[in-house]
């Protein structure tokens, strides 16, 4: 019997309360104790951790990230880091030359807000990869950034027309100039060399460390399925899961084929029973409504500013109006991409059509909704699942995304604060490697509404959540979305002591520094599976 005490510093239970206490005890995985009932008198065997004055809270839960992909792009040609288009191309070439002979450069993580116009050139890239083919993921995963060769191999020339659900950028000729937008992406990868089972178990082992570093104990893998290139990764998570590999808790969203409709509800019911592992299930469908603002894709109701249509619907309004109801039906919680106004109305409205049950559906990204949509979420009990870290004055938001929207619509942007008003359920995730994974760095942009160590003007101030709020979306809010909210979530008597210890009490911080906390323990059933050096 394995006891543990943590004592001396602040806990931020989570719980329906919000309360706060000071100590918990462990036994066995389980929270056995909270408050003067975990005191050392108790526990005379416990190993004890001194908090030393740093906060201990419910380990957080991502409800939207990637891991396997993150991963893999962070053992590929990683361009996350980068901060303009110089720095990408002297990656690549870096990266070239330390893998001078493995065919393509795979890789991605560059942003729009570093190019003009949010796309990257071919010229560019062949400057610097030569007859070398190129397929860089953008960091929303909603475009690639191709060379000459690459174009060449795919056989994409000035005649080759755009996809219902995607853009081939061009130039003044017509030629494609090297971005390609959504379902165009597609042109490309049916000649991308196969990634092996190896690499995916590779990607998920180093996704899963870099989740636990950051004090991530469950996710939510938005994902599984054939996606950007990417094979399925169902058979990963089940071999990981079977082979005891998993240390986090893991519930995946299966993808759903917008180029199919109802005939692959069956083949979704068969998938769902496969997943049925330790700790991995997936009883959840993914579908992605729209696109992303900055590349006139996400769907609106009024068309954007300058002649660039309304955005795309990748799923008919009649057939998400069919297909919702009878998904519900068969016991699957849905979780929707939805960026513009047009998606996130559509989707409200499909959800109006099924029938009540506990199946907590959610919506992420949530970032233009209508005012007059806010009070529906509540209405039809419908999680907003929030990507805080982008509700800030980047380059992506101010060259790319205000102008494009207009002053009125960009004021219905990341409505947090408004949606919690209305009695929505909040839930938070990263969306990695879309943004950073990290937790700490989300809340603090939830609360601040600016970029970490800025002093820039914040964006929408009147849309930040308390500190509490933030912390609460990120660990009881997602654990209730997930269906693990018996289970975990909160720091209470018999739940599982899933935990994370920062290495200070952001309460106890101007709000301007939360940021700078930093992880310094994960627990997931009473085990470290990290801990700071």
């Amino acid at each position: 019997m394995r006891e543990v005490v943590f004592a001396g510093g602040p806990v931020a239970t989570m719980d329906a309360a919000r309360s706060f206490t000071d100590a918990v005890a462990v036994r066995d995985g389980r929270i056995v104790a909270v408050g003067r009932d975990a005191s050392a008198r108790r526990f005379p065997r416990a190993e004890f951790v001194d908090l030393r004055g740093r906060l201990l809270l419910p380990g957080f839960h991502d409800a939207h990230v990637h891991p396997i992909y993150g991963g893999i792009e962070r053992l590929r040609c990683d361009l996350t880091e980068c901060l303009d288009a110089d720095e990408c191309l002297r990656q690549v070439e870096t990266y070239m030359r330390t893998r001078p002979d493995a065919g393509w450069v795979l890789g991605g993580g560059w942003d729009m807000g570093s190019f003009p116009g949010g796309a990257p050139s071919r010229t560019a890239l062949d400057a610097v990869t030569g007859d070398r083919p190129a397929y860089l993921l953008n960091r929303d995963h909603h475009g690639a950034w191709v060379n000459t060769a690459a174009l060449r191999l795919a056989g994409i020339d000035r005649r080759t027309p755009d996809p219902p659900d995607g853009r081939i950028e061009r130039d003044a000729d017509g030629h494609p100039s090297g971005t390609l937008h959504e379902g165009a992406t597609r042109l490309v990868e049916r000649v991308l060399p196969p990634t092996g089972d190896d690499e995916y178990l590779a990607g998920l082992m180093e996704g899963q460390r870099h989740l636990h570093a950051r004090g991530v104990t469950s996710w939510h893998d938005a994902i599984v399925g054939p996606y950007l290139g990417y094979d399925d990764t169902l058979a990963t998570y089940l071999d990981a899961d079977r082979r005891g590999l998993l240390t986090g808790k893991v519930r995946g969203a299966l993808w759903w084929d917008r180029a199919r409709g109802r005939e692959q509800i069956e083949e979704l019911r068969h998938r769902r029973e496969k997943a049925r592992g330790q700790r991995f299930r997936a009883d959840t469908v993914k579908i992605m409504q729209d696109g992303v603002c900055e590349n006139f894709t996400a769907a609106l109701l009024l068309p954007y500013l300058g002649s660039h249509g309304s955005g795309l619907s990748f799923v008919d309004r009649e057939q998400l109006a069919e297909v919702v109801p009878e998904l519900a039906d068969s016991g699957f919680q849905l979780h929707f991409h939805a960026i513009g106004d047009r998606a996130v109305r559509d989707v409200l409205d499909a959800l109006s059509g099924a029938r009540e049950r506990d199946l907590r559906h959610q919506i992420a990204h949530v970032q233009v909704v209508q005012p007059s949509d806010l009070p529906r979420f509540h209405e039809l009990g419908v999680v907003a699942t929030i990507q805080p870290r982008w509700a800030v004055n980047d380059a992506a938001m101010t060259e790319l995304t205000t102008p494009r929207l207009g002053h009125r619509r960009a004021g219905w942007q990341y409505p947090f604060r408004s949606l919690r008003a209305a009695g929505a359920v909040l839930a938070a995730g990263s969306d990695w490697p879309v943004s950073e994974a990290d937790p700490v760095l989300a809340v603090h942009v939830a609360v601040n509404r600016r970029e970490p160590g800025s002093d820039d003007p914040p964006f929408l101030p009147e849309q930040s959540l308390d500190l509490v709020d933030a912390l609460a979306a990120y660990t009881a809010g997602s654990a209730w979305v997930n269906h693990a909210d018996r289970e975990t979530g909160t720091v209470e008597v018999g739940k599982a002591a899933d935990l994370v210890v920062l290495d200070r009490d952001p309460f106890s911080q101007p709000p301007n520094e939360i940021w700078q906390c930093e992880v310094d323990l994960t627990v997931v059933d009473g085990e470290v599976v990290h801990q700071r050096s």
